[in-house]
This record gives structure tokens, C-alpha cells and sequence, in this order.
């Protein structure tokens, strides 16, 4: 699959995500396993306050992980959350960091920024910056973010590094980033991992767990941590690709038998050199 055909997909399905009000799996069912959007995010670690904190359709059910709880963000900091989708962790962090704060959620799909703009109007939050933008090119400027924050979005963009890259440049000296994504325990068959179905179903883009972490420290960020780490769900995800006629049954019940245990989310923290 080349870059910009992936990056074209994943923003066609989470734009029908961002118009429909439901997850990419559709249905009302997260792209990363579970049920309804508030079901999988009480999975991942929101609590109820959470859930009730934000404005209405903020929560999209998209993520992982709770990246906002383990941040431990301050008052006053200024944050970037990697694909701020509808703007329920950008939602999350801008009530921490408090007014003299500000938080900007970059996303490249207009839909969601259009969407996560009316959710800030509806709940009157005026501390965060909703932008357009690509995440291997932020439209931040260098050396100006205290902490960024992503949830279950890195492991769609093609090219990781460079994701990291642009992270380690938009932070400040020793400003650090905490992210829950979706790794790799061991490879995927073939078949899924050249699937753009699988992609945006948060499957077919995750890296291999080390080659995850490699690309964290390779961008120049120290301290690279593991904080918590749970096995991935991925039925979900398996009868979304059937149900898309791009598999065979016999290559899904291949594919099946293989992921048990292959599939991990993970929350990394990981701060830049003084």
C-alpha cells in the first residue's frame, strides 16, 4: 500500500465516522474493539466524571487507552493531542490544564475538525485550538508544547518516525509525550497487513512493539517508558473485514487463529533531552 492511498482512506472512513456520529467500524462499535462508544472508553480506562465532563459527541469510542489520566498534566501547560478526532481527550485536557492553559488538537480530517469546533462552541470550552493538519507535519511551531498526548492514532500513519519527529520538535526542552497506541506482538499474515479494510481498523498500520518504541528513541526522545500494556481485542475488527468481502473466510479464519495474543495496546511515556 503506498502513503497516500492509506492516508486517503483512513480520512474517507473517519469522515463517514465524524458525519454519522458513529465509530469506523460503524455500527456504533469502536475501530479498536468493544461496543458502543462509552462501553469501550469505561474499557480503556475512562470513568464515568469523564464521560459526563465533556460535550455531547465528543466521545467517539476511538481509542485504546486513557492517555489524559496518566499525563499528569498541570495548570497552565500547553498541550497537543495527535489526532484530536471529535475532542473528547482534547475536551479532558483542557479541563486540567485550566484557563491560563491551552490545548491544540490536530487532526487531517475537516470533517472531525468541523465537529470537534461545534462540540467546543456547545460546551463553551475556549481553551483549546482544534487545526487541521497532518501529524508528520504539525502545524505547530518548534519548541512551544509542553506535553503531547495521542490515543490509538499513530498507528495509522504510515510513516511513524517522522510522526515522532515532528513531536520532539513542537515540544519544549524536556517536555515529554504520553500516548496509548497498538502494537505488534508478532507479525501479521500477509494478507491483513496489505489490507487498507485492516488499516483503518487499527490493525494493518501498527508496528512491530520494538520497532515502535525504536522509532521513539531513534527521533531523540529519552526516558522511553512502557507504562501499561493489555492485550488487544480484535474480533471486532476480524468481522469487519469479512463483512467487507476484501477476505476469504479461509484467509480470516487464518489470520484468526494466528492474533490471539499478537495484538497488544500500549501507554509509552517518553521525554525530550533537557
Amino acid at each position: 500500500m503506498k502513503a497516500e492511498q492509506i492516508k486517503e482512506f483512513v480520512k474517507s472512513r473517519y469522515a463517514r465516522v465524524a458525519q454519522r456520529n458513529i465509530s469506523c467500524c460503524g455500527s456504533g462499535k469502536s475501530c479498536c474493539g468493544g461496543s458502543t462508544a462509552e462501553d469501550i472508553s469505561r474499557k480503556v480506562g475512562y470513568g464515568i466524571e469523564d464521560l459526563a465532563s465533556v460535550p455531547e459527541g465528543a466521545n467517539l469510542g476511538l481509542g485504546c487507552g486513557n492517555p489524559v489520566a496518566l499525563a499528569s498534566l498541570r495548570e497552565g501547560d500547553i498541550v497537543v493531542d495527535l489526532g484530536s478526532g471529535a475532542g473528547f481527550d482534547a475536551f479532558l485536557a483542557a479541563a486540567r490544564v485550566g484557563k491560563s492553559g491551552k490545548v491544540f488538537g490536530i487532526d487531517m480530517t475537516p470533517e472531525m475538525i468541523q465537529k470537534a469546533n461545534a462540540n467546543a462552541a456547545k460546551g463553551g470550552v475556549d481553551n483549546v485550538e482544534f487545526k487541521l493538519g497532518e501529524i508528520e507535519n504539525l502545524p505547530i511551531a518548534d519548541n512551544l508544547i509542553d506535553i503531547i498526548i495521542s490515543n490509538c492514532v499513530i498507528n495509522l500513519s504510515p510513516d511513524k518516525g517522522k510522526v515522532f519527529r515532528e513531536a520532539i520538535r513542537v515540544l519544549k526542552p524536556g517536555g515529554r509525550i504520553m500516548v496509548s497506541d497498538i502494537v505488534l506482538l508478532k507479525p501479521l499474515p500477509e494478507a491483513v497487513r496489505q489490507s487498507v479494510e485492516a488499516y483503518a481498523g487499527c490493525i494493518a498500520g501498527a508496528a512491530m512493539k520494538d520497532e515502535y518504541l525504536a522509532f521513539i528513541e531513534a527521533a531523540g526522545f529519552q526516558e522511553v517508558s512502557v507504562v501499561g500494556e493489555d492485550f488487544f481485542q480484535a474480533d471486532q475488527a476480524i468481522g469487519d473485514l469479512l463483512a467487507s468481502g476484501a477476505f476469504s473466510d479461509a484467509a480470516l479464519s487464518e489470520f484468526a487463529r494466528d492474533v490471539s495474543y499478537s495484538i497488544a495496546s500500549i501507554k509509552v511515556s517518553a521525554k525530550k533531552p533537557e
